[in-house]
């Protein structure tokens, strides 16, 4: 039976699911599982029809939206705390608004042309919702005019063979990431105060947002449009605390995209944390919202949440030319000293570029509101004034008149030139920028110049600049300025030796023109440079932004060592991690070019996705193909369980990606075991680049549940019918080993260790006791634990040579163990420790290891009379009272934990005629005696211990055992304790692997019994709806 299932949403509430049953013969059952209809139809004819209906008629939910809020780490917050609007999630695979393609069903049965999905607009609650909706567009085709249409592979509409057009509909089909209508859209900026946020009052918007606006609250937006990502990033009040959640709508206050801002503790997030900045993006932005945003017609809301109200402030995102050349920033408030009901929702935020140099100049573009009277409805006049607060010094002030004032948004820029020494100032955020009202002074609005509010970072690779150099030196180097003007650095760096003192340096990397314009040497420890520059020169901040700022590092005989230029890069997801991981070379693959290295960051966000984003150099070729794995192990160890995942596919030297949905119990791993990100080279899958993870924190709710009644072990979650086949090793004195392999410990060289289900155990060697020939004595060697006999010739200093010199000593092998001539042991049999009934000697002539158990008596009394004194006891007893003059050899059942006797000597054993003429039997060349048993052997398979042979009377009878229901449940019971409890030695049930098969098989049995049974029920229940 062939089985498909297309499930058509895996996140919503009311997804609609189509299970397709198609068995051999003509009878099929179609299956249409969902939350308000039951099956309709059962007819094999009408199974296609049923499939289009049922797609036609179903709208199919993109990823359902979380709360408004994210709870506090803790209190119950789970998956999907983004409410994800603007896009459709179709099995793995997402399709952003007014976008269509061909269902693919998998296998067997693949693409199916002729049903065409698309992912549309659905308002719900004042949301824009993506939904997925599929029709049959078979009977959409148009009709041809040849007698003989044919179907061509991978089309739904037949075709006439002379028809040069395409009768097909059109689908989408992947567009370049640079459109034509996107290079004009790339910066733009957005005011948020009380005043522009009045369209949240309408009476439609009530049910949503709370309209509790605190009269001084301002923020202020940068936006950075690129590969159809929108980057955010937001500025706010000192006062204010982290916005909650950030909404984009449109002009009618209709919610399209959703994010929530909670920001995770620790050291992620470590530019969010000090800059005070919230930093994001809106990915895979679709066309329509695209529009909405190039025509400005596209609106911001931030949104805090206190204990008993929520405050919200909105503003209109537009574009501005001077953000290209934006190099300060300035949130501007209103003043400390004005009546709050005088200033209330007002702000503005100013965009400054400067240039430095013989004529150094001042460029401001402000954008404000809230400093006009009732009275000034034209021509109001501002005074703007730039002052430098500590020394009362005024540098700039000029007054502008405003046309016609507006009550939300209102534009003026300025140009001044200006000195060095103020542009100096302004760099280190000393400079205050007030705006005023000429005719009313107190209304008025400042705040502090400081370097612009966009969230970017600034990173390189380190290299030799000449590709012959012979070094092996690479690094990586990162920065990033505070908003009071400093510059934090991180610098690493390998095989390159702090005893040479390398000088490490920011340069002016203008061709050949090196500059140096900061020292950063004496933060170098080990392998890293780590520090802030807290003065930084105009200089400085605009080389920075411009691309022109290096990093060099050099040696005295050797003054650029490895050097790399900085360059820009947007804060949001795998960026906004605690640190990047420098990418190193293979030491074994001579494939590699000697300079190859990369630069990768990696993060989990709050929705339990994982991001990465890869930039590498050094590569000869322009663009490699190349894979990406992830690599885990529990711990740094040898031997440790290595697991290896597929990540991604790419070509070139720079790719983003990212993995949805991955399972808790991989997400945790990344924080809790030891992982490497690996670059293999698609061709001959060869390692490339490897480098290790560093503080990759997972969220708490992304983390596996566990209740209080359950252990937190990722081996938990297998279920009962992969515990037999999981996969086990032993983790022992530094190093893994796997299921059964035995060794000798590390931690006490007389103790032999084995591995059964996860569980070490050890056991001291027990020695045997040793009786030499006349010719030989007992000695105890240097490093043995047992002693041994050895010729009497040899002489004492040959006899406790060092193990190390033990190379060409002459002795035996037995397995992996290595015994010197002489020796004398007993076997190490886990899980069963020493067999103490059977002696291995090592002959110091042949060098030939022999192993005879130990021969017991014959017994004097009946065998079931006989008893063991001891577990571990060779032979047997006969108790006192039970002696008889005649013995009995009738051989017992073999019990695979219970040790057995020795065979009596030739002089007792009977010959096979006689043992035929009584009642024996022979099978398989084999002879048996009368009453005895044993489990048959099968060339193919091997001894089959769940079958019992019993001879009787010349005749053999074989039966398979049989286990009972409490059998069953015992042996679910010890299973599970056995693979995760540690193997105790006192009354611990035995595991009976025949009833562990056979239970599980009764299991399967069951279950598709009752399968079949429901679905006999539902195929009446469908041939009744159609009979009626």
């Amino acid at each position: 039976m062939a089985n498909s299932l297309l499930k058509l949403s895996s996140s919503s509430s009311s997804t609609t699911t189509i299970s397709l049953s198609l068995p051999s013969t003509a009878t099929a059952t179609a299956l249409l599982t969902a939350t308000s209809k039951p099956p309709t139809m059962c007819v094999f004819s009408l199974i296609y029809k049923f499939i289009i209906m049922s797609l036609c008629c179903s709208m199919v939910s993109g990823r359902r939206h979380s709360p408004l809020f994210v709870e506090e780490a803790g209190g119950g917050s789970r998956r999907n705390s983004k409410s994800d609007l603007s896009e459709c999630h179709f099995g793995k695979t997402l399709h952003e608004l007014g976008s269509s393609w061909s269902a693919d069903l998998g296998p067997p049965f693949g693409v199916m042309y002729c049903i065409k999905c698309e992912c549309v607009k659905v308002p719900k609650k004042k949301r824009i919702v993506a939904r997925v909706q599929c029709r049959n567009i078979k009977e959409e085709c148009p009709t041809t005019t040849c007698d003989e249409p044919v179907s061509l592979p991978g089309k739904c509409c037949k075709t006439c063979p002379t028809d040069k057009h395409d009768t097909e509909f059109a689908l989408d089909v992947p567009a370049s990431f640079i459109e034509d209508e996107e290079r004009n859209m790339k910066h733009f900026a957005a005011l948020l105060t009380g005043r522009t946020s009045f369209f949240l009052k309408g009476e439609d918007m009530r049910s949503v947002y709370s309209t509790h606006n605190a009269p001084s609250m301002v923020a202020t937006g940068r936006f950075l449009f690129h590969k159809k990502n929108l980057y955010y990033s937001f500025y706010t009040s000192s006062k204010m605390v982290r916005p909650r959640t950030l909404q984009f709508v449109d002009e009618n206050g209709t919610i399209l995209e959703e994010h929530q801002l909670q920001l995770p503790t620790g050291p992620q997030s470590l530019y969010q944390n000090i800059t005070g900045k919230t930093c994001g993006v809106w990915r895979r932005v679709p066309r329509d919202y695209k529009r909405l945003l190039r025509e400005e017609r596209l609106h911001v809301v931030l949104i805090w949440s206190e204990s008993k109200y929520q405050t919200e402030l909105a503003g209109r995102i537009a574009k501005y030319t001077a953000l290209q050349s934006e190099l300060f920033s300035s949130l501007l408030e209103p003043a400390t000293n004005v009546r709050s009901d005088q200033m209330f929702g007002s702000g503005g935020t100013a965009i400054i570029s400067t240039t430095s140099g013989a004529a150094s100049s001042v460029h401001l573009t402000l954008v404000f509101n809230g400093v006009f009277g009732h009275d000034e409805n034209a021509d109001a006049a501002v005074n703007i004034r730039i002052e430098l607060p500590d020394r009362k010094e005024i540098i700039l002030d000029e007054v502008q008149k405003i046309r016609k004032p507006s009550s939300e948004v209102n534009i003026l820029e300025i140009s001044s030139p200006i000195t060095i020494q103020n542009l100096r100032l302004m760099s280190r955020g000393k400079l205050l920028l007030t705006v005023e009202s000429k005719k009313y002074p107190y209304l008025k609005i400042q705040g502090h110049v400081v370097t612009r509010t966009t969230c970017e970072i600034f990173q390189t690779l380190l290299s030799p600049h000449n590709v012959e150099a012979h070094t092996k030196s690479i690094g990586l180097a990162w920065v990033f300025l505070n908003t009071d003007g400093s510059l934090v650095y991180n610098i690493e760096t390998d095989q390159v030796n702090a005893k040479d003192h390398p000088d490490i340096s920011l340069i002016e990397d203008l061709g050949k023109r090196k500059t140096v314009l900061e020292d950063m040497t004496a933060s170098f420890n080990f392998n890293q440079a780590i520090g802030t520059i807290d003065k930084l020169g105009p200089r400085v901040v605009e080389l920075l932004y411009a691309g022109e700022l290096g990093v060099n590092i050099g040696l005295q005989h050797e003054p650029s060592l490895i050097r790399g230029r900085l360059l820009p890069k947007p804060v949001a997801d795998a960026r906004d991690s605690a640190e990047p991981i420098l990418l190193k070379r293979s030491e074994n693959s001579l494939a590699v070019p000697t300079h190859a290295m990369g630069m990768a960051w990696l993060s989990v966000d709050n929705e339990c996705n994982l991001h990465y984003e890869i930039t590498l150099s050094g590569f000869q070729m322009q663009n490699p193909d190349l894979e990406i794995y992830l690599e885990e192990k529990p711990i740094e160890a040898i031997g440790a369980p290595i697991t290896r995942s597929f990540l991604e596919e790419f070509s070139g030297s720079s790719m983003e990606g990212f993995v949805l949905g991955m399972d808790a119990n991989e997400l945790v791993k990344l924080e809790t075991s030891v992982c490497y990100l690996e670059i293999y080279a698609k061709h001959n899958k060869k390692l490339l680049l490897r480098g290790k993870l560093k503080s990759t924190r997972v969220p708490d709710h992304c983390r596996p549940l566990h209740t209080d009644n359950n252990v937190q072990n990722v081996l938990g979650d297998h279920n009962e019918d992969s515990l037999a086949s999981a996969v086990t090793k032993c983790y022992h004195s530094g190093r893994f080993h796997d299921e059964s392999e035995q060794w000798r410990s590390t931690e006490n060289s007389c103790q032999m260790c084995a591995c059964r289900r996860g569980h070490a155990s050890c056991e001291s060697i027990k020695c045997p006791i040793v009786q030499c020939k006349i010719s030989e004595e007992m000695v105890q060697r240097e490093g043995e634990c047992c002693p041994s006999c050895v010729p009497q010739n040899l002489g004492a200093a040959e006899v406790n040579i060092p193990n190390e010199q033990n190379n060409n000593k002459k002795g035996c092998y037995l397995g992996d163990e290595f015994f010197l001539a002489g020796a004398t042991w007993h076997p190490f049999l886990p899980p069963n420790g020493f067999d103490t009934c059977t002696t291995c000697t090592c002959d110091a002539v042949t060098l030939q290891v022999r192993c005879p158990r130990m021969l017991c008596p014959p017994l004097n009394c009946k065998e079931r009379d006989a008893y063991r004194p001891e577990k571990k006891a060779c032979c047997k007893k006969c108790p006192e009272g039970k002696l008889s003059s005649r013995s009995t050899v009738k051989t017992s059942p073999a019990n695979p934990n219970v040790l057995q006797d020795q065979g009596l000597s030739k002089s007792t054993m009977r010959s096979n005629e006689d043992i035929l003429s009584q009642g024996g039997c022979k099978a398989v060349n084999k002879v048996y005696e009368n009453g005895q048993e044993w489990h048959p052997i099968l060339a193919s398979h091997g001894e089959q211990k769940c079958i019992t042979c019993r001879c009787k009377d010349s005749k053999v009878s074989c039966d398979r055992k049989r286990c009972t229901r409490a059998v069953c449940q015992q042996t679910r019971v010890s299973s599970k304790k056995k693979l995760f409890e540690k193997p105790s030695t006192a009354n611990e049930p035995i595991i009976d692997e025949c009833c562990t098969m056979q239970c599980k098989r009764t299991r399967r049995h069951n279950r598709r019994l009752h399968q079949q049974h429901d679905q006999q029920y539902k195929l009446h229940q469908t041939t009744s709806g159609l009979s009626s």
